[in-house]
């Protein structure tokens, strides 16, 4: 499963303890990446790739960072991915009044349950100002 796994602690010398380090899983694909997930979560995340090819047509699939990626001219365009308990979506500015009914962090991260996805419309207007943005020659 494409989840982080549950970080451990390890003594480090002098009696303090640190997170051990996480490991990213392997994928060689998104629909290796999407096969690996349980159904629920494959059906969100299907549905949300899918979005996001309607959204931005030229924009290429890879795996970065071990999550789906989408690039647009090389540039990542928006991530996605699978956590135990939600889905996410990443890299897209999150100040927008729509998503004020869903969990999302300052960074661009867009958390939700996979029986609730994200509305078509939603997720079409946060990629065109992603797109817009890349354009203007602006990363994150």
């Amino acid at each position: 499963m494409p989840t982080r796994p549950t970080m451990k602690t390890v003594k480090k010398t002098g009696g303090t303890k640190r997170a051990a380090p996480r490991r990213i899983a392997r994928y060689e694909s998104i629909d290796a990446y999407l096969a690996a997930l349980p159904p629920d979560q494959r059906r969100a995340l299907d549905k949300l790739r899918a979005q996001i090819k309607a959204a931005a047509p030229a924009a290429s699939e890879s795996i970065s960072y071990g999550l789906p990626t989408f690039k647009l001219d090389g540039r990542p365009l928006a991530y996605f991915g699978a956590a135990s308990k939600h889905v996410s979506l990443y890299a897209l500015d999150t100040s927008v009044p729509e998503l004020k009914n869903y969990d999302t962090s300052g960074k661009g991260t867009i958390r939700f349950m996979p029986d609730k996805p994200l509305p078509a419309a939603l997720v079409t207007k946060l990629l065109k100002a992603r797109i817009a943005a890349l354009k203007k020659g602006s990363g994150y």
